[in-house]
């Protein structure tokens, strides 16, 4: 696909994603015990041969700009790269960017140098597998100015997505973002079946949109002169309805997207059920990341029932169910971890460091802590006998070294629980 560039879209502050994006941007955040959000948009472009990979991003992009360039080198005589473009000031703008469309419109001088036919437009923080070389087929064969991918959603999932309606010819002839119930049912008349969507399940009468979208050049190109709207969602695709063929390309599989704690913690919880709808691994296209030179992980009289453990880690008595336990991460003896995310560690402590008192707590999971529907942050501390378990039901506060959300206790990156805390 040397005439297709992909752009990765890293999105804003990731307010909705916090505490986890308070040191990093949302495609830097890890998942599945080893992975990165990243992973998922890249491993997809470089399995469809999409080889020329742009990342946008503008807030705390340290961290994923270290993993990029670490875990995507490619071949020194090939044309590829994964290549992060940071927001910068020029003497035409000083501002930041205000918009997935407005984060093109401001890097286009970077990319509009590369030949390219398409322009294949993808978010950081979605989880999903495609073939992106068949939704080019599909934009080629059926002569598309822009081609969106979408999927069949039911009425709750509706509301807070961009639903489209469709005209007799199958081509999308309006989009709404987060429609009401009640602007769902009048638009139920309009739905059309011509999208490829052939028989939709009568669960998910309502088809709607990705945020995946390939341009022709000319047409992406054309949108960003003429319309100054910052949003492809909210300005450059309604505008592109009424002036080009705009098609829908369907998608059957799992998707989600994973921006805010709640669908985040969702999606990790998911991958260690047995039937999961998603797996990070697949023998014929696997999601890629950083490699890592770690030992194996060891655990020693643990108890374990569906669970995800990442390499490197070390469990000792300790009992874990429907948890994911990322890499280098540490539970110490009597230990119950159920129902959590944990994120694991960027690095080993030293004995000596303890030995001196270099850590008042040590990194991981202390002796006899339980911890029941929690995501720990990576390099946190909980110290002996914590037990971060809501069983007040408390919806939303902070506390020394945790926050909740939605229900779910967080512990930030680097955060430290003290021995012996309830929450």
């Amino acid at each position: 696909m040397r005439n297709v560039l992909a752009l990765i879209l890293g999105g804003g502050q990731g307010t909705r994603l916090h505490p986890l994006t308070e040191l990093r941007s949302k495609p830097a955040v890890p998942i599945g015990g080893k992975y990165r959000l990243i992973d998922v948009p890249i491993s997809n472009c470089l399995h469809a041969d999409l080889r020329r990979i742009f990342v946008l991003t503008q807030f705390n992009s340290a961290s994923l700009n270290r993993h990029v360039s670490s875990a995507y080198r490619m071949d020194l005589f090939s044309r590829g790269f994964v290549e992060i473009l940071a927001a910068e000031q020029t003497p035409q703008s000083t501002a930041w960017f205000q918009g997935t469309a407005d984060a093109v419109r401001k890097a286009r001088r970077h990319f509009i140098e590369h030949d390219a036919d398409y322009y294949l437009i993808l978010a950081g923080d979605h989880l999903y597998r495609m073939n992106y070389a068949d939704m080019l087929d599909a934009h080629v064969a059926q002569k598309a100015d822009v081609t969106i991918a979408a999927l069949p959603v039911d009425a709750d999932e509706a509301t807070g997505m961009g639903i489209f309606t469709f005209d007799g010819d199958g081509l999308i002839a309006a989009f709404e973002e987060k429609p009401n119930h009640e602007r769902l049912e009048a638009m139920r008349p309009s739905l059309g079946t011509g999208a490829g969507f052939v028989n939709p399940d009568p669960d998910k009468p309502f088809i709607a949109s990705m945020g995946i979208y390939l341009f022709s050049r000319q047409v992406l190109l054309d949108l960003l002169d003429q319309e100054p709207g910052h949003d492809f969602g909210r300005a450059l695709i309604p505008a592109a309805l009424t002036r080009y063929k705009v098609r829908a390309y369907p998608h059957r599989g799992y998707w989600a997207d994973v921006g805010t704690i709640d669908s985040f913690y969702d999606a990790n919880i998911m991958l260690t059920r047995p039937s999961a709808p998603f797996s990070f691994y697949d023998p014929t296209c696997p999601i890629y990341t950083h490699a890592r030179f770690l030992p194996p992980s060891k655990l020693v009289a643990c108890d374990l029932n569906q669970a995800l453990i990442a390499e490197g880690c070390y469990l000792e008595q300790a009992a874990v169910s429907d948890s994911v336990v990322g890499i280098r991460t540490s539970i110490g003896p009597g230990s119950r971890v159920t129902r959590s995310v944990l994120l694991g560690a960027d690095y080993y402590e030293l004995d000596s460091a303890r030995e001196n008192g270099g850590a008042h707590v040590p990194i991981g999971i202390g002796r006899d802590v339980v911890l029941d529907r929690v995501i720990v942050d990576k390099n946190a501390r909980i110290g002996d006998g914590a037990r971060l378990t809501n069983t007040a039901g408390v919806d939303e506060a902070d506390g020394p070294g945790y926050y909740i959300r939605n229900g779910i206790v967080i512990v930030p990156k680097g955060g430290v629980i003290a021995p012996g805390t309830v929450v």
